[in-house]
C-alpha cells in the first residue's frame, strides 16, 4: 500500500471538550488545507461530543483514560500509540499534555511543538516555581514552543529558558462570518425570560469555573442596578454556561437582591445566537491565555468589558475597542456596565471598533496562515528524519 504523503499532525490535549484551546484546535484542523496535512487527535482523558464540531472525516480521536496521577505506564502507552501512527509532528497543548513530550521523543517523533495557551487554575499568574521547574525540565524535549500572546511568549522565554528563537507568537483567530453582528437590533435568545425590546442584557459565555470569576460579574451587576434606578428597570443580566462555580454565582445574586434580575442560562452550544441576543459583553476572568469568547464577541461588535489580565490588554485597546478594569474590582465593574448602559451610542461606537480590530488582526484565515506556515518551517528544517518517519509507514 502506498504511504500517505501528507506529513500526520498528532495533536496532543488533556481532554478534548467544549473550552478555547479545544475550539482552536478544531477550527486548526477544519481549515488547513486537506491535501496538505493529516489530523489526529489525543486526548490524555477523554473525548466528548465537542469532536462533532470537526468536520473533517479523516481525523482519527483516540482517548487514553488517563486517572487522576502519574503513572509511567501512560509514558508506555503513549510511545506505541505514536509509533503506529507515525506522525510527522506531535503539538502538545498547555502543561497538562507538555510530558507527552518525552514518550514523543522516545518514539523518534521528527518534530515536537508545544503549545502554551494559558494559566494552570493552580498558578493564575505564572508565579509557581513548581511549575516553571516543571517547564524546564521537560523543554530539552521540545524543538519549538508557540505562545499565544506576548504576555505567555516572555514567560516562555524568561522564565522557562527556552531561547527566544524557539518561541512563535500566534493569536487565536475567529471565524467573523459565524460571529457576526446582528443585522438591526439584537436577536431574541431561545429560552430567555427577557424578550421585552426595551431591556438592555448584559451578558458573558463560559464554563462556570473560579478562573473565569462569574462571581464578579455577579456582584458588579448587582452593584450597578443599585446605583441607577433606571438600571434596575432595564438592565439584565446572562450568564450562559455550567459548571462547579454556579451555587456561589446564584448566592451572589440571591445576597445582591438581584436574582430575578438574572437568567443562568446553562451549558449552550449556539454562542454565534446567543451573543447576537445580547447588548454588550462582559468576561470577568481571573487569569487568560488569549481569550476565544472575547474574540468572538469583539467580532459580534458588542461593547465589551474585561479584566486586565493576561493577553486581555493585547486584544482591547481600552476605550477605544473595549474597557478594561482590574481583576476583582467589583466597583470598577460596575461603573463601566452603567457607562455603557447609559451611553449607548459610545459603547456602539466602541463595538465597531472591536469589530474591525478583529477583521484586521485576528481572523480565523491570519490564524490557520500562520500554523500553516509553521507547521511548514519546521518540517523543511528536518527533512531527514522527516523522510525516516515516512519510510516507517
Amino acid at each position: 500500500m502506498t504511504p500517505d504523503p501528507r506529513p500526520l499532525i498528532a495533536h496532543i490535549v488533556y481532554r478534548f471538550d467544549t473550552g478555547g484551546l479545544e475550539n482552536g484546535l478544531v477550527n486548526l484542523v477544519n481549515r488547513l488545507p486537506a491535501e496538505r496535512y493529516r489530523h489526529a487527535v489525543v486526548a490524555l482523558t477523554e473525548i466528548t461530543q465537542f469532536s462533532r464540531r470537526l468536520e473533517r472525516g479523516d481525523v482519527e480521536l483516540i482517548a487514553l483514560h488517563k486517572t487522576p496521577g502519574q503513572g509511567l505506564w501512560l509514558f508506555r502507552r503513549m510511545r506505541e500509540l505514536l509509533r503506529r501512527l507515525r506522525p510527522a509532528v506531535v503539538h502538545t497543548r498547555n502543561l497538562a499534555a507538555l510530558e507527552m513530550a518525552v514518550p514523543a521523543a522516545w518514539a523518534g517523533v521528527p518534530i515536537r511543538l508545544h503549545g502554551e495557551h494559558g494559566w494552570d487554575e493552580r498558578d493564575l499568574d505564572g508565579q509557581s516555581r513548581k511549575f516553571r521547574l516543571i517547564r524546564r525540565a521537560f523543554r530539552p524535549f521540545v524543538h519549538h514552543y508557540v505562545a499565544l500572546s506576548r504576555h505567555l511568549e516572555r514567560y516562555v522565554v524568561e522564565h522557562a529558558g527556552v531561547a527566544s528563537r524557539a518561541v512563535t507568537q500566534i493569536y487565536n483567530g475567529v471565524d467573523t462570518g459565524r460571529f457576526a453582528p446582528p443585522a438591526e437590533a439584537p436577536q431574541a435568545i431561545a429560552g430567555s425570560p427577557f424578550t421585552d425590546p426595551g431591556l438592555w442584557r448584559v451578558g458573558t459565555l463560559g464554563r462556570l469555573q473560579p478562573v473565569k470569576n462569574q462571581v464578579l460579574l455577579a456582584q458588579a451587576f448587582a452593584r450597578a442596578v443599585a446605583l441607577s434606578p433606571p438600571a434596575r428597570c432595564r438592565m439584565r443580566l446572562v450568564v450562559a454556561g455550567d459548571g462547579p462555580l454556579r451555587p456561589d454565582v446564584e448566592r451572589a445574586l440571591r445576597e445582591g437582591g438581584v436574582a430575578e434580575l438574572a437568567w443562568l442560562a446553562g451549558a449552550r452550544d449556539d454562542a454565534p445566537a446567543l451573543l447576537r441576543g445580547l447588548d454588550a459583553f462582559v468576561l470577568p476572568s481571573r487569569a487568560e491565555g488569549i481569550s476565544n469568547t472575547l474574540l468572538e464577541a469583539m467580532a459580534t461588535a458588542l461593547p465589551v468589558v474585561a479584566t486586565c489580565v493576561g493577553g486581555n490588554a493585547e486584544l482591547l485597546d481600552d476605550g477605544r475597542t473595549g474597557r478594561l478594569v482590574e481583576s476583582g474590582d467589583v466597583e470598577a465593574m460596575a461603573r463601566a456596565l452603567l457607562e455603557d448602559f447609559e451611553h449607548p451610542d459610545a459603547a456602539r461606537t466602541r463595538g465597531r471598533a472591536a469589530r474591525a480590530e478583529v477583521e484586521a488582526r485576528f481572523s480565523l484565515d491570519r490564524m490557520v496562515t500562520a500554523y500553516g506556515g509553521l507547521y511548514d518551517r519546521l518540517l523543511a528544517e528536518r527533512p531527514g528524519r522527516l523522510a525516516l518517519a515516512h519510510r516507517s509507514n
